[in-house]
């Protein structure tokens, strides 16, 4: 394998001086193919299955932070959301007040009672301009806040639908991992049994020679258990008469009274 990658780094020093050149810069792109191919199909499946592996992991780190990044921001959403809903209560005191001086003020009154205390018409006209110019501010401030908040929501919409895919996506490549790891130990048992098989003259010896070892055991055991009488021995047995056979016949057979008779009839045989 590394004999090939030294050999595609030399081609990509051969490609890039010739690669310029007319016709041979198609050949040298072809060849450059061609190593690349080859260099790449030298890798052993298992090593790019683990190299996978090694991938899909390093995706850990990005879907980490990407949490955290989703993390802050509905934490500043948080903040902007409180500070828009202070802001928009703030507004509607203050519409209602101006409202109310200008409702007052319209009447004509000569003069006006606040919390007790008495005011001009200018005093409250005059107030009234105040809390206007001031309910204006709040109004294109609380706008803007309404507008930062709808965008902040956005992100973190994105923000968190991002994620839900990359974690997503991890999962499936995991899956796809997996499927792959087995198939690749099916075709791995797949060619082991294929090996055995073309290896079969091999396997067919030695079963020859266990059934050889298996008949000279049996004969062994045989030749050890045998009861034989050396040559020219005494044979202490005295052979079986005929008397014996039929008294034999008798016991198995006749019972008693037809074991009388036999021997009975064997004494007049005699």
């Amino acid at each position: 394998m590394f004999r090939k990658m030294l050999i595609a780094a030399g081609a990509v020093t051969v490609i890039s001086g010739v690669s310029a050149l007319t016709p041979l810069g198609s050949y040298a792109r072809c060849g450059w193919d061609w190593v690349s191919t080859s260099a790449s199909d030298a890798v052993p499946l298992e090593w790019e299955l683990k190299r996978a592996r090694q991938m899909i992991t390093d995706l850990e780190p990005e879907i980490a932070r990407h949490s955290k990044q989703i993390v802050r921001e509905r934490i500043e959403l948080a903040k902007l959301q409180d500070q828009a809903s202070k802001t928009e209560a703030s507004l509607q005191k203050s519409e209602s007040e101006v409202k109310r001086l200008a409702a007052d003020l319209k009447r004509g009154d000569s003069s006006y009672n606040y919390a007790g205390k008495e005011y001009t018409p200018v005093q409250v006209r005059d107030d009234l301009s105040g809390r206007f110019t001031r309910f204006k501010t709040r109004s294109e401030t609380y706008n803007r806040l309404a507008q930062m908040v709808q965008a902040r929501e956005a992100s973190v919409r994105t923000a968190g639908e991002r994620l839900e895919t990359m974690v997503e996506a991890k999962n499936q490549l995991e899956v796809e991992v997996e499927n792959l790891q087995a198939r690749l130990e099916s075709l791995r048992l797949a060619q082991t049994g294929s090996q055995l098989n073309l290896d079969d003259s091999h396997l067919g010896r030695t079963r020859d020679l266990l059934d050889e070892l298996a008949s000279r055991l049996e004969v062994e055991e045989e030749v050890a258990t045998a009861d034989i009488t050396p040559p020219g021995a005494i044979d202490l047995e005295s052979p079986a008469t005929s008397e014996d056979l039929l008294e034999e016949i008798a016991n198995r057979f006749l019972g008693d009274d037809a074991q009388d008779r036999v021997t009975m009839n064997a004494i007049e045989v005699e």
